[in-house]
């Protein structure tokens, strides 16, 4: 038979011909070694001109589009195309791969480019937002990624004069980019007038903040800054693709076919037209230049490479070319030279020289050529066309011969016979036609069998016979010349055929993988001398396989390098390359075939790497005859661990459930049990699936696993600790080399690894989200600090940890087969092998990847073990089949026989190594395996009489050795421990039962004894006395699945699983008496009590059989279930039945008869059961969890002493519960120890222990049981129940406010006035009739308006700057005041201004680079960051852009930003705190998973992130001592956490350690010594914890909730900080002890009657307290002084804003129902009137004497400035007063309403304010009012969009144009009107400008917009969307905006954020 394996000989890549110039730029440099690196296809090709040699990159497996060179250029980072593109960093001296970069792009990677030092490599995708990204590349890590744009981006480059900076251009738009934190910026590039929009293709950066960039158009346009400064008009005539930055300057090049040289200031130097060159030619489009000293390097479009020497520039050197655009089809070899001829769809055909590595010659066709082939003597050649003709051509000189047309599709194949008389041509019209060449291409025949279109012909070696394939894959043959098919298949037997590329025939079939019918193999070849088949297929795979191959799916090679389809291969004429062309790639690859002989030598030449995924498993020679696999392996092999829930599920499984029972949970439920369980003891080892997991400890202790439990045992002792941080199945374990921490790694849907102490049993890192379903494997590297794992997904992934840091610094896929072992090279850490099914693989790591090789053997066998040896190099691996491999480097250099049956473990000692197979014999070998030094075989005969246990069989397979103490440690399949002494005798220390599931479990009645019976066929006596032994094992002719001992202890009675059942004595274990009357697996057996007499057995077939116990015979049937019986139990007397079914029915049988009974529910709780392990009915209802629909409760017991009741479920909980378990959803206490299934749960007789069985994990657990009142605090895994309570400790309003607010983004903002109408700036105007004649006798046009207090010279405002900020944001932030400097200044925030106030001067300094409001604040207290604080602010969905929610760390005095960080947090960041050493971040989301995140700020690295809880979180602070400790508090919620490597670990607070506590809403959060925490309370309440226990409460610290508490460091004083009415005990602030014992109150003398204090701060003697109220009030300890530092607005919107005439205050007036008069120079509130109603609008009068004030119900008031006593008031109307203003003259009021009407008064008349008219017919609601200078007339906007202007006092319209044209305005507040339309902007859909002022001087006019900026413009501005400056600050909506008078200060008021904000204008010079 054929041999299947892959052929031994192989190919070499030797030369690639072509470019890749289309579709991609700037991908052509030269090396240091002055060498030229571009890339072809899949290929990154050094190429060296001197030499003519070429070196070839194959680390990608698809097309490479972008290429970047690193500032040393020795390093290239190339990004290819694909669905998981990455980057690979390589040399280009080696061409090895130095580091590759996975896992960020999608699509592909469009763009690379280095930075000045070569450290950071920036990356642009081409996925649909185009994201950049910021790579570390030599750690594989993303330092920070943002969405790039919207459309493509063509171009990055590093800023190299300013760090961090970069450059990004495209389609329409640069954008200018800063890297602060993990942030991107972007500021998009203005083009202003300069320069129109347009593409952007290319840019270089230069010094001073300058940018080249080159354009669509043919210019070069010039940046400084983001402003285009200048452009260069037609530097190219067209687009300029490429642009190169060298010392000397800048070379560019364009699709016109010119390069040009510009110095370095951008004047022109030469300019290099390449297509008048002779090599030039029309329509030569430059895709690349490079140029250094005096060599330019230019590719192109059409895949060629010239090199120009610059001061002989006009005869560049073509180096390189290739086929242009189009697919390359043809191909043909030379019959007797070493020559091949392409041709393509471009119409060149060209021949190659394959010695010289050249093209020697070219012509162009008229049509797209697809098919080629040489006469036999090598004359001719002809060509078949796209369009159905073909050409001959003298191969000479490539004259015509011949050009015939008779087919109208494509010719797809050509031949000529062997004895050259004929020409065969196939075309796409099913038909091949047969020419005589000699008769100057005469037709002479034609074949027509075929259906479709012809792909492959072949010729007999005797030119008879013609063989085809066609495209339905049917292959024919003809009789030559004539056509005639041939039917008879006989004639054919003896052909010999002269050529073999066809795809189908007998000697082809292994082409073809097994079970497919594809058709995507595209050419082969045959080399009939070396029996070789070459094939090419749509993959872009190259495969070498052996001729024949008569089999489908053949072992084959196969090479990578096209990316694409290969359209075909060939061999050259003597069989010494192979010629491969590629379709979409059109390049030409040129193979050196290696033969068999010649691949030994080449050995020692290092194989080239090819990452894993590419030389994929099937390439290897795998025979097909591989020896048949161990049952063992097997067996594993076949292990999926996939669970149907997995416990990471619950949560979400919960919620969705929830719902369903809200009703039943607000019902009173029942408390959990007082009293504990803890785990003492487990018989059990995991040997049967697993290796290499047992070893011993730096303290002799011995560490395994077993289950969800980490294991280590003490052999002095008897005793176990036990790490319980796993929550399902544990797979492997790891020790550290230092011998104190272990690894393990469980399995989950995203599983862990934890590492931790064997001596604290803590967890010190734990690492997860790379391995799906599980880990496999792990070891540690020599150095203790890196950690290697496989994952058990699809590819078995590799990760390579930083385990500390919980950092992954490696990973790649594995292998697609299962692999056992991972090993990092002990001597050098960034090596490593993987061993498993058919696989050995050596690995180094490359930055972010890992690069793989396959072990060099002859037949792959499947490894089960490796170590390395005495030297890097060499590698220990032991097979299935009992030998043990000894490898050096990646070469097997021998193999030694070492065990019968694969060898399980390996061990390396210091001289020599130790192994153990599936044989039971341990083997101790010298260093060289050389010599078997001493063999141990296991054995019953050699126990020694300390054992634990009894082996169960001699020899059992062993599965982990360890040595150390003197001993060799070993662990078996059979679940055993033994510890061997060197001289032979063996101790057994731990067993549990072997594979298959435990079910039965019994405890004895009166002694410390239980029996347990499993599927592995034993029946196993336990004692569980501190003995902890084995006492007794039968093995039994079926598995069992239930046991019980009679009540006198003396009998054991076991159902088994074929229906049958025995009853055995107790001690012996011999039979007494067996039955078989059941078919189906006996389910649950039980004696009745007292003195035994009967027996009920329970079967799966639904019955229940009593038996006479003393008869032995069956005397009852219990009839009438319908579904399998799982649960039995008797009631005292013995005659009563209860059974449980599957289907979750409850039957009441009576014995001994069987008759069934019904029982009423309330009669069935007064029955005295016997036992009860029954989990239905009304007394155990609580039992059953909320998502009962995807776990059973599987097992029950009640305690003797009938208080608790302990359950086992399928999730693998062990939950205890108050007995009886009564209404819904009962609070237990949980444990987790076992992995999956609980099968059976038992209390020993005197309630002392709980033992429990696992189905899948075979364990025999036992816990000791803890009685109430004996309180270690040493907790239960949680207490919880599924529901939490639905009472929280009450309602408060500011709570739910600040639960329930939602913040949007600015940019998202809505319009805060219902308007109508359409936008001023897309009304059309109607044309104005100019009445006046052009040469105007009239008098000029006059003022707009009146300019009068203003000094002579009028200068215009340039600019305004922030100068005071009245407003703290106290209603909805918290903890957001701090002291700064020792007390000298505070620092807070409002809208999104941090704010930093100089208590001794009172100046302000503000952080204004937050881009929306900021939430939370906080400072770094350690005293390596003085003034550092952090703040986080309001975002959109976390998409890392720059709306993204982010949080600014900065310095406070210099307000510098020091880091920004953007987070996933959508919607925003609600709480930040510093970690002790200051280096750490904590912050909190408000997206709806409440995400808790941890940042290292300083390099913007995020460390760990994770779902913080279901509902509102508030708070989260670490504590004061810790860098991994902290509390989060929120919607009932209290949840304690670590931080352990990169995960997050969180407890939930227990609280039923006290009587009646509950979970209430948590609001604020303190520390104390001795991991003390205290959480405030919305009851006013405050919670004391120990760790995470509730120990006290202090009932009522405040009497309504605790908003905020503040941990002194230098004390440990306590500040709490509540809502409360102030009396004379006591107020919202207090004062505590350490331990909140003792407190003293402190009275805030605000005047409020309820004060609610949201932040406190203590200083020295000082303490800082923020309200609610918005003020800002500092208090001595001493004197309880109060002194108020801040105050503002405490509820918004600030509707009114008035500015006194002549001095600097001003009046604002707000929804809060308070009138207030600010000084600005003083910088403080001077006044404040409580008007007891909302408040909506205020006005001076003319000479400051009077204010008016309108309010939102109608009325207004007028009050005399001096005194503040109201003058007069009224209310005439039912709404909201909009504006209200007295006339210049001070006779008339006029007050605009919401009723559409302005009402005028005369004031001349008295206080009694009698309406004298109003204006009618207004379309909507007034907004702004202004009177004429003469006070004739008042113009009002209106809420309809319109500007009305009517007469005063009559209230007539005014309607005429031309003359409202004339009025003079004594103020200009509209924001209507044609005189300012340019102050509305293009993007105010949705949102309005919403109030204006023009300056006292006339000149400017200010803005304010629902977007929430102040503008300036300049006025008037008629002309839409003027320009104007912009000012931030405010938060969205700005309600009012005002100049001061003399037009110094601009006062503009927030409507969202309550503030006022002053800014100083800044005048032009004059």
């Amino acid at each position: 038979m054929a041999d299947r394996t892959a052929p031994n000989c192989h190919l070499r890549l030797e030369w690639v011909y072509g470019y890749r110039g289309h579709q991609c730029r700037n991908n052509l440099y030269y090396t240091a070694a002055k060498e030229i690196v571009y890339f072809v296809a899949g290929v990154g090709v050094v190429y060296n001109t001197r030499e003519h040699k070429q070196k070839f990159y194959l680390g990608h497996n698809d097309d490479i589009i972008s290429l970047a060179l690193h500032p040393e250029r020795v390093l290239v980072a190339t990004g290819q195309v694909g669905k998981e593109p990455y980057i690979c960093v390589w040399d280009s001296y080696t061409v090895q791969t130095v580091s590759i970069l996975k896992d960020v792009h999608t699509h592909g990677i469009a763009c690379l480019a280095f930075d000045l030092e070569g450290q950071c490599l920036v990356s642009v995708g081409l996925d649909s937002k185009n994201t950049i990204c910021v790579w570390d590349w030599r750690r594989g890590k993303v330092l920070a990624a943002a969405p790039g744009h919207t459309d493509r981006i063509f171009d990055i480059s590093w800023d190299l004069y300013q760090p961090s900076k970069l450059v990004s251009c495209g389609v329409k738009h640069i954008k200018f980019w800063s890297l602060c934190g993990n942030a991107l910026t972007p500021k998009r590039g203005v083009f202003g007038k300069t320069g129109d929009l347009q593409t952007i293709l290319c840019l270089a950066c230069a010094k001073d903040e300058v940018t080249y960039s080159g354009a669509l158009n043919g210019d070069i346009y010039v940046w400084k800054g983001i402003n285009l400064m200048r452009t260069v008009q037609g530097a190219h005539g067209s687009g300029i693709f490429s642009m190169n930055a060298c010392e000397e300057g800048f070379a560019t090049g364009g699709r016109d076919g010119c390069v040009r040289l510009w110095d370095l200031n951008f004047k022109p130097i030469t300019v290099i037209d390449l297509r008048e060159t002779d090599q030039g030619y029309k329509g030569l489009s430059v895709r690349s230049v490079c140029w250094r000293g005096d060599h330019i390097l230019v590719g192109t479009q059409d895949s060629e490479i010239f090199e120009i020497v610059v001061h002989d520039r006009n005869k560049p050197f073509l180096i390189m070319q290739g086929h242009c655009e189009g697919e390359l089809w043809a191909l043909a070899v030379h019959p007797t030279k070493p020559l091949a001829m392409t041709g393509s769809d471009d119409r060149s055909v060209r021949i190659w020289s394959l010695i010289d590595h050249a093209l020697i010659a070219r012509c162009n066709m008229e049509e797209p050529i697809r098919c080629a082939a040489v006469s036999t003597d090598g004359i001719h050649l002809a060509l078949g066309m796209k369009d159905g003709s073909f050409t001959v051509l003298r191969v000479r000189d490539m004259t015509e011969v011949v050009h015939i047309k008779d087919r109208k599709e494509a010719i797809h194949e050509l031949k000529y016979s062997p004895d050259g008389a004929h020409l065969a041509v196939g075309s796409n019209d099913n038909s091949v036609d047969i020419y005589g060449v000699v008769q100057r291409y005469k037709k002479v025949g034609e074949c027509i069998g075929s259906t479709s279109f012809i792909t492959h012909m072949d010729w007999s070696t005797d030119s008879k016979y013609l063989q085809t394939n066609d495209g339905s894959g049917r292959r024919l043959f003809y009789r030559m010349p004539s056509g005639k098919e041939v039917t008879n298949r006989e004639e054919l037997k003896l052909v010999q055929w002269a050529t073999w590329t066809c795809v189908l025939g007998p000697e082809v079939n292994g082409i073809w993988p097994k079970y497919s019918d594809i058709n995507d193999i595209n050419s082969v070849d045959a080399n009939f001398n070396n029996q070789v088949l070459v094939t090419a297929d749509d993959y872009g795979l190259v495969k070498l396989l052996r001729y024949p191959c008569v089999k489908k799916g053949a072992k084959f090679k196969k090479y990578l390098g096209h990316s694409a389809h290969i359209t075909n291969a060939r061999w050259s004429h003597d069989y010494q390359w192979v010629v491969t062309i590629g379709g979409a790639d059109h390049s030409v690859f040129q193979w050196k075939f290696v033969p068999e002989r010649k691949s030994k030598e080449a050995l020692h030449i290092a194989p080239q790497e090819i990452l894993a995924d590419s030389n994929s498993e099937e390439s290897d020679s795998d025979q097909s005859d591989v020896p048949e696999m161990d049952s063992e392996i097997e067996q594993e092999t076949q292990l999926t661990y996939r669970r149907q829930v997995y416990k990471e599920d619950l949560p979400q499984l919960k919620e969705q459930c929830k719902e369903k029972h809200r009703a039943t949970a607000m019902k009173k439920r029942e408390r959990a049990p007082g009293s504990g369980v803890k785990l003492h003891f487990i018989h059990g080892y995991r040997g049967y699936d697993c290796r290499s997991n047992l070893f011993y400890t730096q303290t002799g202790e011995i560490v395994y696993h077993v289950a969800a439990v980490g294991v280590v045992y003490n052999r002095q002792q008897n005793t176990q600790r036990f790490y319980m941080g796993h929550d399902d199945d544990i797979l492997c374990l790891a020790l550290h080399p230092l011998k104190d921490f272990v690894a393990t790694g469980q399995v989950g849907r995203d599983s862990s690894i934890h590492i931790w102490d064997t001596e604290m049993l803590k967890p010190m890192s734990v690492l997860k989200g790379f391995h799906q379903l599980g880990v496999c494997a792990l070891d540690f590297s020599a150095d203790g600090k890196r950690l290697a794992s496989v994952g058990l997904d699809d590819n078995h992934t590799i990760v390579l940890w930083d385990w500390r840091k919980g950092e992954k610094l490696s990973a790649m896929r594995g292998s697609k087969d299962k692999i056992f072992v991972v090993k990092i090279n002990p001597y050098l850490p960034d090596k490593l092998i993987t061993a498993g099914v058919k696989h050995m693989k050596f690995w180094h790591k490359a930055g972010g990847g890992l690069i793989g090789r396959k072990g060099n053997m002859g037949k792959t066998e499947t490894m089960m073990c490796a170590v390395y040896g005495w030297s890097e190099e060499m590698v220990f691996s032991g097979t299935c089949t009992g030998d043990i491999c000894i490898w050096r480097d990646m070469f097997l250099m021998k193999t030694v026989k070492a065990h019968d049956g694969p060898v399980f473990s390996v061990h390396a000692l210091e001289k020599g190594f130790v192994t153990g197979g599936k044989d039971g014999i341990v083997a101790l070998w010298d260093d060289t395996f050389e010599r078997c030094l001493k063999t141990y075989a296991i054995k019953r005969a050699v126990l020694a009489p300390g054992s634990k246990g009894l082996l169960l069989e001699d020899n059992p397979s062993i599965r982990a050795i360890s040595l150390g103490h003197g001993h060799i440690l070993v662990g078996t399949k059979n679940g055993e421990i033994l510890e061997v002494d060197k001289s032979g005798p063996i101790t057994l220390l731990v067993q549990g039962h072997m594979e298959g599931e435990v079910w039965g479990l019994a405890t004895h009645p009166h002694l410390p004894l239980c029996a347990t019976v499993s599927d592995d066929k034993t029946l196993r006596i336990w004692d569980l006395s501190p003995s902890h032994c084995m006492l007794a094992v039968r093995k039994l002719r079926k598995g069992g699945r239930c046991c019980c001992f009679s009540p006198d202890g003396k009998a054991l009675a076991v159902g088994l699983n074929d229906g049958s059942f025995i009853i055995v004595n107790a001690d012996t274990l011999e039979d007494l008496v067996s039955f078989h009357h059941r078919k189906d697996i006996i389910s649950d057996i039980r004696f009745s009590p007292g003195a035994g007499k009967y027996l009920a057995v329970a079967s799966g077939d639904s019955f229940v059989d009593i038996y006479n116990v003393m008869s032995s015979k069956r005397v009852g049937v219990c009839k009438g279930c319908l579904n399998y019986i799982t649960h039995l139990d008797w009631d005292r007397r013995g005659k009563l039945l209860q059974v449980n079914t599957s289907a979750k029915e409850q039957f009441f049988f009576e014995a001994p008869r069987g008759k069934r009974q019904t029982i009423p529910a309330t009669e069935v709780e007064k029955i005295d059961w016997s036992t009860w392990t029954c989990v239905l009915g009304t007394s155990v209802e609580g039992i059953w969890p909320v998502i009962s629909e995807v776990t059973e409760v599987t097992a029950a017991c009640l305690s003797n002493d009938r208080k608790v009741l302990a359950t086992g479920d399928d999730l693998g909980y062990i939950k205890l519960f108050r007995y009886p378990v009564k209404g819904k959803y009962a609070k237990f206490k949980r444990y987790v120890a076992h992995s999956t299934h609980v099968t059976n749960v038992r209390w020993t007789h005197d309630d002392s222990l709980l033992v429990t069985v696992g189905g899948g994990d075979t364990c025999l657990m036992i816990w000791a049981h803890e009685p109430e009142g004996h309180r270690e605090i040493r907790q239960c895994d949680s207490e919880e129940s599924d529901i939490e309570s639905e009472d929280d400790g009450g309602y408060d309003s500011d709570v739910t406010r600040e639960n329930e607010i939602n913040y949007t983004i600015k940019a998202l903002s809505t319009n805060m006035r219902p308007m109508t109408g359409v936008k001023p700036h897309l009304q059309l105007k109607e044309p104005s009739v100019d009445e006046r004649p052009p040469v105007s006798r009239a008098l000029p046009q006059p003022e707009k308006l009146q300019t009068n207090n203003v000094g002579k010279k009028k200068r215009p405002i340039e600019d305004l700057v922030l100068e005071l900020v009245f407003g703290y944001r106290g209603n909805d932030c918290r903890n957001n005041v701090h002291y700064l400097n020792e007390g000298t200044d505070i620092i807070y925030h409002t809208a999104s201004v941090g704010i930093v106030l100089n208590l001794t001067t009172s100046c302000q300094s503000f952080y204004v680079e937050h881009s929306d409001d900021i939430l939370c604040l906080t400072i770094n207290q350690h005293p390596k960051f003085p003034n550092v604080v952090a703040t986080g602010q309001v975002g959109d969905i976390g998409d890392m852009s720059a709306t993204s929610p982010s949080i600014h760390v900065w310095d406070a005095m210099t307000k510098q930003t020091l880091s920004v960080l953007r987070c996933f947090h959508a919607g925003g960041v609600c709480s930040v705190s510093f970690s002790a050493t200051g280096k750490l971040l904590l912050s909190v989301g408000l997206d709806p998973e409440h995400t808790v995140t941890i940042w290292k700020w300083q390099e913007g690295a995020k460390v760990a992130s994770r779902i913080g809880h279901t509902q509102r979180i508030f708070v989260a602070e670490f504590r004061p001592d810790s860098d991994t400790h902290f509390v989060s508090v929120g919607i009932k919620h209290v949840r304690f956490w670590t931080l352990a490597g990169r995960a997050l670990l969180s407890k939930k607070g227990v609280l039923s350690t006290l009587e009646d506590a509950r979970m209430q809403t948590m609001l604020s959060v303190a520390f104390g010594a001795n991991n003390l925490t205290f959480t405030g309370t919305i009851s006013g309440d405050v919670c004391v914890w120990k760790e995470h226990i509730l120990v006290r409460i202090v009932a009522k610290a405040h009497t309504g909730p605790v908003f905020t508490m503040y941990t002194t460091l230098r004390d440990g004083l306590i500040v709490t900080g509540g809502k409360e009415r102030p009396s004379k005990e006591g107020g919202a602030l207090k004062l505590w002890d350490q331990e909140l014992k003792r407190c003293r109150a402190f009275r805030l003398e605000t005047g409020q009657i309820i004060d609610c204090v949201r932040s406190v701060c203590r200083g020295k003697g000082k303490i800082l307290v923020g309200t609610r109220n918005a003020e800002i009030i500092e208090v001595g300890e001493k004197n309880a002084a109060c002194n108020i530092l801040v105050n503002g607005h405490m509820d918004g919107p600030i509707w009114g804003l008035g500015t006194h005439p002549s001095r600097d205050v001003f009046l604002s007036a707000a929804e809060d129902g308070t009138v207030r008069l600010w000084d600005i120079p003083e910088k403080k509130m001077l006044n404040k009137v409580n008007l007891g109603h909302p408040a909506h609008t205020i006005s001076y009068s003319p000479e400051g004497d009077m204010v008016a004030i309108g309010m939102k119900n109608g009325e207004f008031i007028i009050l005399l400035v001096a005194s503040l006593k109201i003058w007069g008031k009224k209310r005439d109307r039912r709404s909201p007063i909009q504006d209200i203003r007295f006339s210049p003259n001070s006779r008339y009021l006029a007050v605009g309403s919401n009723e559409c009407a302005v009402d005028f008064y005369d004031l001349t008349l008295g206080p009694q304010l009698n309406r004298i008219n109003s204006c009618r017919d207004i379309p909507s609601f007034v907004m702004q009012m202004d009177f004429s200078a003469d006070s004739n007339y008042v113009q009002i906007s209106t809420g309809a969009y319109k500007r009305l202007v009517y007469e005063v006092p009559s209230g007539k319209q005014v309607t005429e144009q031309s003359y409202i044209d004339r009025i003079t305005w004594a103020t200009w507040t509209s924001v209507l009107g044609d005189e300012v339309v340019g102050i509305w902007s293009r993007n105010t859909d949705k949102a309005d400008v919403t109030c204006a002022c023009v300056s006292h001087s006339g000149l400017n006019i200010v803005t304010g917009d629902d977007f929430g900026m102040v503008k300036l413009f300049d006025f008037l501005c008629p002309e839409k969307f003027a320009k104007h400056k912009r000012f931030l600050g405010h938060s969205a909506h700005l309600t009012n905006v005002r100049f001061t008078n003399g037009d110094r200060f601009v006062v503009s008021a927030g409507g969202d954020d309550r503030s006022l904000f002053v800014w100083r204008c800044v005048h032009a010079p004059h």
